[in-house]
């Protein structure tokens, strides 16, 4: 109970302020609207028989930008937004001394967080339905084969992990800096997801050094799981989905242990 009174307060605040709606909810569509332009204006790749080495020097048309592949990376790309979030909000409250003020109640560590949890993973979960329905409905318009229900349907399910992560996030950095210096944080995080989670390349593709970065970070999991689980290629997922699930957890637990020590801390 003490949780969700925490929670409901925290869905107000986050209600009041326009700019989640606009980078949460609006921002994932207005990038699947412009990125699908980007990639109707790029030209064909040559047709290249199976078995036939391609010829050195030609251009083939990335497949990042292909809807069934762009929805579910904007979507990832999208909850690095809910991790500013979240983080400006528990850093607010600790700048403007309100969990000062709360560290006087009854209120346990576990209800801290999940009071923060809850009201963030419910825009997450508006975030991802949204997202998803709009590419679905952008790939029928565009002419492209429509989403499979039951495959976005396990996607969401399959978010949780990256979820967590983006969270953990945003709560621990919240703990660890104040108000000035979150954002800053938090954008490094939003840059490193863009560059190194294949979002906007197919890093595969380009092999080498780049890869081997990316293969070192959980952005690159999170966006591949994200993508096998709506083409349905679960045979192939396990490794990314499995590194993207000890990822959330890690980072989440670790958010949980600062966020309670920093409140002991505080209160002696």
């Amino acid at each position: 109970m003490r949780a969700m009174t925490f929670a409901s307060r925290n869905i107000k605040e986050i209600l009041r302020d326009p700019l989640s709606y606009i980078f949460c909810l609006g921002l994932p569509i207005v990038m699947l609207i412009v990125m699908t332009i980007v990639d109707s204006s790029i030209p064909a790749s040559p047709v290249i028989p199976e078995g036939v080495p391609i010829p050195e020097g030609t251009a083939m048309t990335p497949t990042v930008f292909q809807i069934h592949k762009l929805t579910p990376a904007i979507t990832i790309f999208g909850l690095t937004f809910l991790m500013l979030f979240s983080c400006l909000r528990v850093s607010s409250d600790r700048s403007g001394a309100f969990l000062t003020r709360l560290y006087a109640s009854p209120m346990k560590g576990t209800d801290y967080v999940l009071g923060y949890i809850i009201p963030f993973g419910i825009i997450a979960l508006a975030q991802i339905v949204i997202t998803y329905i709009a590419g679905d409905i952008i790939a029928l318009a565009t002419g492209k084969d429509a989403f499979n229900i039951l495959y976005m349907l396990l996607s969401v399910i399959l978010f949780i992990p990256s979820v967590l992560m983006f969270l953990g996030f945003g709560i621990l950095f919240g703990v660890l800096f104040n108000d000035k210096a979150a954002p800053g944080i938090c954008s490094a995080i939003i840059t490193a997801v863009a560059l190194l989670g294949g979002i906007w390349m197919d890093v595969d593709q380009m092999g080498g050094i780049w890869l081997s970065i990316c293969n070192k970070l959980p952005f690159y999991y999170s966006v591949k799981a994200a993508r096998m689980a709506l083409s349905g290629d679960f045979g192939n997922m396990l490794i990314p989905l499995l590194i993207c699930s000890l990822s959330g957890l890690v980072i989440f637990a670790l958010s949980v242990f600062v966020f309670v020590k920093k409140m002991q801390s505080d209160k002696k």
